[in-house]
Parts: C-alpha cells; structure tokens; sequence
C-alpha cells in the first residue's frame, strides 16, 4: 500500500504534492497522478489517499477541506491507473463522498468509531482496516498506560471486529491494524512488532504502517528522511509475523522486501513433503 499524503503538514511528504503559490494549500494533481504512477510502476497494488494528517499535533480539518483534496484525487486516479484505492479518513462525511467518487477501501485509525463511520461502511462494498489508536491523534503521544500492550490491542481489535460484524460488515472485508505509533512508546511498538503473530488468531488480514516513524528513528537515530533500511528491516519482521498489508512511503524498496519473503514461502512449499 503506498501512501498519498495531500497535506500539508504530515509528518513526512504532505506538502510535496502540494501547488505552488502562496495561497491556502492546494494539492497539485499532476505531481498526485505522477507519484501514484511511480508507486504502480514500483509495485504497489493500493494507494492510500490522506486528506487530514493524523501525526501527533497536526492542525484538525474540517470534513469539507478534507473533502476538497481527496475526491478530485481519487476521480483521477480512478481514470488513469487500474490499482485498489483507499481512503485515509475517519469522518462520515468523508467516507461517503470517497466511497461515491469510487474507493475500494476504509482506512480508518479510529476502527469506525466516530459517529456515522460504521453506517457509512456497512452501507457499502468496500473493504475496511480498523486501527488501534489510544487517545487521539492530536494528543495520543501525552500519556499512555497498557496491562499488557499487545493483548490489550488484541482485545480492542476483538470488540471493534464483532461490533463491525453486528452492523453488517462482513469479516471477509475487513483488516486489522495495530496502530504503531498511535499511543504508544517506542517500546510498546517494539513489543507489539515482535508479537504481531498473536493478532492472527482473529482470522483477518493484518496491515502494518510502520514507514519513516519515530519507532524507527528512535533506534538508528535517523532524521525522517533517511529512515529507508530501518523500515524496511521493520517490514520485513512484521512480514515474518504475518503481516499480509505493509503501507509504506518507499514502494520499491518495501517491495524488494516482500518479494525476498514471498520467494523463501513459495521455496518451502516446494520441499517434498510439505503442504
């Protein structure tokens, strides 16, 4: 899943599809429709279109600016590249008018919970990822508490997955993320990487967003730009723990990653005797 932040504040690439001029923030779409071709072209089979950064302190948005950058993107894109894509929004309003304009997928950090998200989506055919986030975003990283931060996450995930089921999403469309990065230390994100594996019992696709975050930055004390191997690294353990969705902003490099794994799955495969 490569990503498309038209911001211009996320924390890593939102202004750099931005247009130029001095004026309020307008989002360039031919730099959009280049970049995206350039994801395609490198591997990525999901673009993840963000019209509100949710990095820790951003500036809230209303559903109407976030409105008016995504929807002409993905009218675009739905015209000129043949590629699932998903929106990055929590708000009812933005779900609808995404799912109208053609997005296959709900990226949600809230998991559906802010008020009319879950109708929205049970109203359609897309698919849907329910994040773990403690807090919100603007204030997640202030203060965090956890029993145990990975069965605590399990069990959020559990509760939004039959909550999800009870309103008419069908389990086959949904994923789960475990929010890295969403209040939590840098400990917790490293525990909860190690044990990605125990989130599998729950029977749905996990997808990971570690790409260029603090986690990474914290232990090879990488500037925001320059944190490539490391998250690849972190990618390719999370893939080793099952994880089958790996949002990244380095499509090429992350898709190196997968292939090496997919290579060493299909090899075992073909040893005789193994199923």
């Amino acid at each position: 899943m490569g990503i498309l932040n038209v911001t211009p504040d996320s924390f890593s690439d939102g202004s750099q599809l931005a247009a130029g001029g001095s004026g309020p923030f307008a989002v360039d779409l031919d730099k959009v429709l280049a970049r995206a071709r350039a994801m395609v072209d490198a591997g990525a089979v999901m673009l993840d279109i963000g019209g509100e950064s949710t990095r820790p302190g951003a500036l809230a948005v209303t559903p109407e600016e976030e409105i008016t950058r995504v929807v002409p993107v993905i009218e675009l894109l739905r015209a000129e590249l043949d590629v699932c894509l998903s929106i990055d929004s929590s708000d009812s309003r933005v779900l609808d008018a995404a799912i109208k304009s053609g997005v296959h997928f709900v990226n949600d950090v809230r998991a559906l919970r802010k008020e009319g998200a879950l109708e929205v989506v049970a109203s359609s055919n897309v698919g849907v990822c329910l994040m773990h986030m403690l807090g919100q975003p603007r204030t997640m990283q202030d203060s965090f508490q956890y029993d145990d931060v990975v069965l605590d996450v399990r069990q959020f995930l559990a509760e939004r997955l039959e909550r999800c089921e009870s309103a008419g999403i069908a389990r086959q469309r949904i994923t789960i993320d475990p929010g890295f990065g969403f209040g939590k230390s840098i400990a917790h994100n490293y525990q909860l990487l190690d044990r990605l594996d125990t989130l599998l019992g729950l029977d749905v696709p996990v997808l990971v967003g570690i790409s260029r975050k603090s986690m990474i930055g914290a232990v090879t004390g990488r500037d925001v730009d320059r944190r490539l191997p490391g998250s690849v690294a972190a990618a390719t353990i999370a893939l080793q723990r099952g994880a089958r969705i790996v949002r990244s902003h380095d499509v090429a490099a992350t898709v190196d990653a997968i292939r090496v794994h997919c290579a060493i799955a299909k090899s075992r495969s073909e040893i005789p005797g193994n199923a």
